[in-house]
Parts: structure tokens; sequence; C-alpha cells
């Protein structure tokens, strides 16, 4: 893969005097037609071997294009708030909007090229390796277009640059000690670079390998392969509406699906509810003060029929919280800064530090209820966003971040019953919307996407919990011991350590 970039290419100054113009002309024409369009956005990462020329790279792309829309991030050392949560997310916060573009020195190979130059571990580069391909897919399914450059040098030119840059006072700050480190141990480093740009160079995102050695040589062919890029996505289509990631959807072939079959009557009267109450309350308020508790999180997920008792069951655990604990989030339609972003990322933005509870009144599942039954997903979107979505809460309990994922169940008579209530009684009739009414009409649609949603997003490290809730205080109560037996289950297990590895100094 690095044979082509250790030829010594060259273009000399008099071509490259006559050809930086023209490249200019067409990269500022192209970034302000995907600036106006704004129905995508571009991602370039820029990796490499040290010192081939990432920063120089990144000045001259600010230079050629309008810097009022492009964005650099460069990532050391995690935060305390990284650390604190999924490895990915201080890179969700850095995707550009739809019509920008963003410049990220390494991205998300940083971490993973150093713990393979360092661990030597292949086992862990090929978990990384699964991991990033993903989270690729899922950017190219959203229209981004990704474009990964490793800028090489051969041995010799390393040395060489290593040599020139430290014998100048003004250069010699560019060149530490893992530079240094990188050089003794070239071959190695290399061999396992080669190993994870191949298990992640992707049709939709494949990798480019370009010479670092010739500063002119390697400007132009970074530049041109922009610009070829960005004329052919910007002339495509829908980049999504073509990818599928799940196979069909078929109807059961006795016609009863998943959530026909779960219980909704329970008897639970309101003396035996409040003395449990009190008990389930005092749990996870103690559960939530335990010191192991300082190094989990919790994201509390609620789905279900409409008036099926979610803002209830979401009262009765905050109830037992520290108000400085959690964080209720009701989803709502997108905005159009949410538009603007992969689906992902309205969720992304609320993910809980260690210690904190993030609850959600409805969740990113969304996509394949509402958004799919209303029209508002295509069917490749909504299709794709399982795998998705399970790849998300997979990177949760990853982190540290216990998931539990409540569907409350109710039945047409009991939700009638309840829609009267809100509307007679005044200060409840916020809660009921001429929506509410004419999504009782696409109520057989909703149980088969619900039940299709369970099927293919119950996972062991993220299950659903039915709950029937024709008796709220039944449903209550079943959240409650729900949510205390999963804190207790994974405060009884060692947190798995997330700072080791790929979240030291890169």
């Amino acid at each position: 893969m690095f044979e082509a970039a250790e030829l010594g290419h060259k273009i000399s100054k008099a071509v490259y005097k006559e050809e930086e113009p023209k490249l200019r002309e067409a990269l500022l024409d192209l970034q302000y037609q995907l600036h106006e369009r704004a129905d995508r956005s571009v991602v370039i990462l820029l990796s490499g071997v040290p010192t081939a020329g990432k920063g120089e790279m990144a000045n001259q792309l600010m230079e050629w294009m309008d810097p009022r829309h492009i964005s650099t991030h460069a990532f050391g050392a995690h935060t305390d708030e990284e650390a604190a949560r999924p490895e990915m997310y201080r890179f969700w916060r850095t995707l550009p909007p739809k019509g920008q573009i963003a410049i990220l020195f390494g991205g998300w190979y940083t971490g993973p090229i150093w713990a393979g130059e360092h661990q030597k571990d292949q086992a862990l580069l090929e978990r990384e390796a699964e991991r990033l391909v993903r989270f690729e897919r899922m950017l190219a399914g959203e229209g981004t277009l990704l474009l990964k450059f490793w800028l090489h040098l051969p041995h010799a030119g390393l040395k060489a640059r290593m040599q020139t840059l430290a014998g100048n006072p003004r250069t010699a700050w560019r060149v530490n000690d893992e530079d240094h480190a990188y050089l003794k141990h070239y071959q190695q480093n290399v061999d396992m670079a080669r190993k994870l740009l191949m298990a992640t160079n992707l049709a939709d995102a494949p990798w480019r390998v370009v010479e670092g050695s010739n500063d002119n040589f390697r400007a132009l062919s970074v530049g041109r392969q922009l610009q070829e890029a960005l004329e052919h996505h910007l002339a495509r289509g829908n980049a999504g509406e073509s990818r599928i990631d799940a196979p069909p959807l078929l109807p059961p072939v006795d016609g009863v699906r998943l959530l026909d079959t779960l219980e909704l009557n329970h008897e639970l009267d309101k003396p035996a509810y409040l003395e449990q109450l009190e008990v389930l309350q005092g749990r996870l308020n103690r559960l939530c003060r335990e010191p192991g508790f300082r190094k989990l999180a919790v994201a509390v997920a609620f789905e279900g029929m409409d008036a099926a008792g979610k803002g209830g069951s979401i009262r009765r655990i905050t109830e037992a919280l520290d108000v400085r604990q959690y964080r209720v989030t009701p989803i709502a339609a997108p905005t159009d800064e949410e538009k603007a972003q992969p689906y992902l990322w309205r969720f992304w933005r609320h993910v809980p530090a260690h210690g904190r509870f993030s609850i959600f009144d409805r969740t990113w599942y969304g996509r394949v209820l509402v958004e799919r039954i209303e029209g508002f997903a295509s069917q490749a979107e909504w299709m794709r966003a399982y795998n998705e979505i399970n790849d998300f809460e997979m990177q949760l309990d990853a982190a540290n971040v216990i998931v539990v994922k409540f569907w409350l169940a109710i039945d047409p008579d009991e939700q009638l019953k309840r829609f009267q209530e809100r509307e007679r009684v005044e200060y409840k009739r916020f809660k009921i919307t001429d929506d509410d009414w004419r999504n009782r009409e696409k109520w057989s649609q909703y149980i088969e996407a619900a039940s299709d949603m369970v099927e293919r997003t119950s996972t062991p490290f993220a299950p659903w919990h039915l709950i029937g809730a024709n008796n709220k205080y039944h449903a209550r109560i079943a959240v409650l011991q729900t949510l205390c037996d999963a804190i207790e289950a994974r405060l009884r297990k060692r947190p798995s350590d997330k700072t080791a590895g790929s979240r030291k100094k890169k």
C-alpha cells in the first residue's frame, strides 16, 4: 500500500506555479457549491508518518478555500469530559454540519494507530478496525464525503526530514521523543499502520496514500484528489438512498407479532404501590451514591404508545435522585441544526458523563418508529438505523454507560380513557394533541414497527424491557425494579478500565 509513495515523486516549482491557481479556483467554486446546497458535509482526515506535512497540508487547504466554511481539529490527551464518555465522543462533536468541511488531524485513527505502534496487539487492532468501519459506513449512509489521506515518508526520507527540522532552531520544536521512537521502530510501525489501513479501506471511504517528501507534489496530489471527489460527490444523488444494511422485514407467518403477546393488565392497588415505591426509590438513591457508581453512567430510554405512562415513570425515577445528578431530555421533531448533522448526533450530545443519568422521553428509536410510519425517513434510512443504533448502544456499554430501555404498552381502550381524561382535566390538556388522536388510526403499524424494533435491537448489552402498563402503578414499580437491578448488576461487576491503551497520550 505504501510502495508507490516511496518512488521519490517530485513536482517542479514551475509546474506548481502554473497548476496551483487553477486548482485553487476549482476548489473554491466546489466549496461554494457545497455550502449553497447544504445537503452533505465533507470530512478530511490527515494522518501518516510523523513530519510528513499534515500541518502544512491543512494550512494549504485553508489558504486555497474560504476558511469561514472549514474547521480544523487536532486531538491530544483526553480531557476529563472526554474520558468520562465513549471513545468516539470527541469525534462526534467535531463532525461538520451539512455544507461545511472539517479537517481532522489523525481523527479516529490516532488512537488505534498509536495503540498498534506501541502495544503490537493484533486483536486490539482488529477490534478497532471493525468499530471504525461501522462508523464510516454510517457517515457514508448519511451522505458525508470522507476523504482519508495517509501522508507517507520512506525511512530515509523521515530520517532526513527529522534531521533538517531538528537542526533549525525555528523548527526544532516539531520533532519530539515520540517521533524518534517512531523512526527507531519504523518498519514495525509502518507494518502495523498498513494492516489498519487495509482493514479500513472501504469503497465509500478509501485510503489515499500520498508521498510527503516533495511539498509541491503533496499539495497538488491532495488538492486534485479533493477536487475530483467533490465533483463526483456533488454530482450524485442522496448517497443514503441506495444503502440498506439489514435483511428484508417479513411479517410472521401466523400473523402474531411480538407485542401482540405482551400481557397488559396486572393487579396492584394504590396502598401496595405506595409501599413498594418508597422501598424502590430508596434503593435507587442508595445505589447511585455508592462509590463504584462514580465510574458508571446510566442512559434510560422510554418508548411506547402515547399516554402509556412514560412521563409518570420518569417522575418516579427523578424523585429518588439528586437534581444535579440527572437530565431529562424530551425528544421532539429535529431542529434545523440537528437536521444538518447525522441522525444520531442529536443523541450523542446528551450522552451522560460518569456518575450521572440521562433520561430520554422518546429516543433514537424514532427513526424506526414514527419516521418509518410517517415516511419522514426513507426505507434505506430506517433499515440502516437498526445496525447504527446497535453500534451506538454497544459503544455506550463499552464506556460503562448502562443502557436501560423500556417499552410501555397499553391497549386502545385504555389509551382512549387516558386521552379523554387529559382533555377533561385542565392542567393535563398540554399532554394531548391532534397528532395523538391521529396516531390512533395507525395503531397496527406502530405495533408492527415496534415488534420489528425489539426483534432487531434487543441485545445482551442493551436489552428491551417490555412492560404492560394498563395499570400505571404496576408499570412504575416494574420500571424502578428493572432500573435498580440493572445498576446493581453492573456495580457488582468491576467496570472495565476505559482509560487504558488508546486513551493515553497520543
